[in-house]
């Protein structure tokens, strides 16, 4: 099934709050909601009010804020949850429990015939209240699919939004993701939400994996912040669906992940990793020299993302043994030196001698073109000069 429509429940405020680092004061909320509305999510979704006064505070004053983005808050699956979220003002209630042999034994304590219970008892209550409705298992992935199914299909029959299911312990892969949202879409008319979380790397290709069997809404947080290793990173799920098609993502104002990134990395403390998906500082840098000779003539070479789409630039290394003449060609063209192949080639040889000796900097090249540019000029202005310069060929 080809990807089309899809939509980003972000829940940097919700999720990301569990992340060791994350103390979020309201006006931090606040700021990071404005920018996640700005991006374009669909939804923004809040920590439980239930979870201390402050949090409830906070989820009534976003709530509030009039974004266009919308509203809504997690909790568990009891009435006094959900009603005090519904006072809050939010657009939506996103009801949760665990589904799992091990949670239901040692979380709940109660069956799955006892979990469709409380839902109805829960749904019934929110269909009047004139908000959005998810149910969504916990530990989908190491839950019985059976008992998934018996739950799901009840809740279906209420006529909420949405279904959600969650990798709660990041267990899954993608193929069983596939399986599984696939084998639920066929079971229910509810949209469906996917919550992955990246204990073993698998939450982008698992999130993608899902959209790919159907499902209609992912959770994503701002790095992936989150509970442990976090989930689905904003940045991460953006990128590998620009990589499918650009289109799919031309909804979100993308040069603003640059700016949110290194928001929330200062507010938790945290450095960008250097491999980030997009924002990381060498998500765009290219080295070696053939690298460097293609991204010269055509970018697509050894870029599936375009750096300028997100407000970025590419960066050619050229200060290393791995360097190629075309590199530093193209630096001594953006320094504005007149220099042939054949001093190119010259200069090239004697980074790549340097370099073995000793690290490079960017101004220890520009100083050997500059050097080479000034000997030149030199020498035509002095017609009895000769140059006992060797011509090298054959250097990348």
């Amino acid at each position: 099934m080809s990807i089309e429509h899809f939509q980003i429940i972000e829940s940097t405020l919700r999720e990301g709050e569990q992340f060791v680092n994350a103390f979020f004061t309201l006006d931090q909320k606040i700021e990071i909601a404005t920018m996640l509305d700005e991006f374009g999510v669909e939804y923004l979704e809040l920590t439980t009010p239930l979870a201390s006064p402050q949090s409830e505070k906070d989820c009534r004053a976003i709530a509030r804020l009039g974004l266009r983005a919308k509203i809504v808050t997690h909790t568990r699956c009891t009435l006094e949850d959900v009603r005090r979220a519904v006072e809050t003002g939010v657009n939506g209630v996103d009801v949760v429990i665990g589904t799992s042999s091990q949670l239901r034994e040692f979380s709940h304590g109660k069956s799955v015939p006892e979990i469709i219970a409380l839902a109805h008892e829960v749904f019934e209550y929110l269909r009047g209240q004139h908000v959005e409705m998810r149910f969504s298992t916990e530990d989908s992935l190491r839950s019985d699919p059976e008992d998934l199914f018996a739950v799901y299909e009840a809740v279906d029959k209420l006529g909420i939004n949405r279904v959600g299911i969650a990798d709660t312990v990041g267990i899954g892969t993608p193929m069983q993701v596939f399986d599984l949202v696939s084998a639920l879409r066929k079971r229910v008319n509810a949209d469906i939400e996917f919550h992955g979380h990246n204990d073993t790397g698998c939450a982008i290709a698992n999130a993608y994996a899902a959209l790919e069997a159907g499902a209609t809404h992912v959770d994503t947080s701002i790095l992936g912040i989150g509970e442990r290793n976090g989930i689905t990173p904003l940045g991460g799920l953006i990128a590998r669906l620009y990589a499918t098609n650009p289109v799919l993502v031309q909804k979100y104002n993308l040069k603003m992940l640059v700016e949110m990134d290194q928001l929330i990395a200062e507010m938790v403390q945290v450095d960008i990793p250097f491999n980030n998906y997009i924002t990381g500082f060498s998500a765009f840098t290219h080295k070696a020299g053939i690298h460097a000779k293609a991204i010269l003539n055509n970018p697509s070479t050894y870029e599936v993302l375009c750096p300028e789409d997100f407000g970025l630039k590419r960066y050619i290394n050229i200060a290393h043994r791995l360097t190629g003449w075309n590199a530093v060609k193209f630096r001594a063209e953006q320094l504005g030196l007149d220099l042939s192949e054949d001093h190119i080639k010259h200069i090239t040889v004697e980074i790549k001698i340097l370099s073995d000796e000793h690290p490079l900097t960017l101004d220890d090249v520009d100083s050997l073109l500059r050097k080479e540019n000034h000997r030149l000029i030199n020498e035509f202005s002095d017609p009895n000069e000769t140059s006992n310069e060797s011509t090298l060929e054959g250097v990348f």
